[in-house]
């Protein structure tokens, strides 16, 4: 009978080298990259390793940390190319997605430098979270002892809760690359802690106010990169489609920017047809969820305007004029068993919502 054993960490110091990008936006100088070479054991954190390096051989280096136990979330940088906690992220870990053998740490994405390694949170992550209204509005009258909240909604919430506020989310949040003005991950996941709230009286009010934001809970894009982000498992775009979720099926809320609409025709058309009809998303989107929505003065002004992109993507190839206005064509038995999938998730007494604080797994 085998077993097998983890070895024990190394606790004899080895050399690390650290490539830390430099900015200093008062020196007037572009950013460059600035090498160290220090030494620690393996299982030390990347932190650390920033720390000998400013203590040994810059004390100009700029870095913000606090508690370096994972949870006031100060010290998110990019490590090799990804948003990560300096002091949750150990040197041997870091080494081994390093491209040339040495440490790249660089700012966080999306906010301003202001020194280094340090960026404008208060710029852009807390400007943001003040946006959604980050308080809970107590229902009235007030109970004379306290409110009582069912355990699952009480868990449900604790997932959103979990999040130290660190802006890895935002860090690498594609659709806020594209669009700065966009609430963003982080914001909205805040939001969903008070509208699955059930002592909150301002439910319908943050829902409606974040869908009719054309830079709302409709612009995000399901780039999954928040998700990978995250370090304490909020699932940032998860609270997101929740918040889609309910604003649309539940509060009934008709957006501005058609993004419930969209949702919609997307849905109906991949159960119609077994994979997208982009020729019908657009008119159903904007004109009614059915094959008569292309009639709608809204859909006929919004297709105009689309009709140079349109060109443009035929004559480079890039969309096939009899699919597009056809349609893509699958075999019966594979439309079928897409159409079970739908009967199945369809015709469950309640909505089914993936929180892996209370289900504990994800299939």
């Amino acid at each position: 009978m085998s077993s097998t054993t983890t070895a024990p960490r190394s606790s004899v110091p080895q050399a690390f080298k650290l490539r830390v990008r430099r900015y200093d936006p008062e020196s007037g100088q572009a950013a460059y990259w600035d090498e160290h070479e220090i030494e620690l054991e393996g299982h030390r954190s990347v932190l650390e390793g920033i720390l000998q390096a400013k203590n040994r051989f810059d004390g100009s280096i700029g870095i913000r940390c606090s508690c370096r136990q994972a949870i006031c979330g100060s010290c998110g940088v990019r490590i090799n190319g990804e948003p990560a906690l300096a002091c949750h992220t150990h040197l041997d870990e870091a080494i081994k997605s390093a491209k040339d053998g040495v440490i790249e740490i660089e700012p966080m994405g999306n906010m301003p430098v202001i020194k280094d390694l340090i960026v404008d949170m208060d710029a852009v992550h807390w400007k943001k979270v003040r946006r959604v209204t980050p308080w809970l509005i107590a229902k009235q009258p007030v109970p004379e002892r306290e409110y009582i909240v069912d355990r699952e909604s009480m868990v449900d919430v604790t997932q959103t809760m979990a999040c130290i506020q660190c802006g890895a989310c935002v860090s690498d949040c594609l659709a806020m690359e594209v669009d700065p003005g966009f609430i963003g991950p982080a914001a909205l996941a805040k939001a969903y802690r008070f509208v699955g709230d059930p002592r909150d009286d301002a439910r319908h009010v943050r829902l409606n106010d974040l869908s009719q934001d054309p830079q709302g809970i409709y612009d995000c894009t399901h780039c999954f990169k928040c998700v990978e982000a995250c370090p304490k498992d909020v699932n940032p775009m998860g609270q997101i489609m929740r918040l889609r979720r309910i604003a649309g099926s539940d509060e009934q809320i008709v957006d501005v920017n058609n993004g419930h609409r969209h949702e919609e025709a997307f849905t109906t058309l991949i159960r119609d047809y077994g994979l997208l009809h982009e020729a019908e998303l657009l008119p159903r989107s904007y004109g009614g969820d059915s094959w008569f929505g292309k009639f709608h003065p809204a859909a006929g002004k919004e297709l105009l305007s689309s009709l140079p992109a349109i060109v443009k993507a035929v004559v480079k190839g890039k969309v096939s004029p009899t699919k597009a206005i056809f349609g893509h064509k699958i075999a019966k038995r594979d439309l079928d068993s897409v159409k079970r999938i739908y009967e199945r998730v369809e015709g469950k007494p309640q909505r089914y919502e993936l929180n892996l604080y209370i289900v504990g797994e994800d299939e």
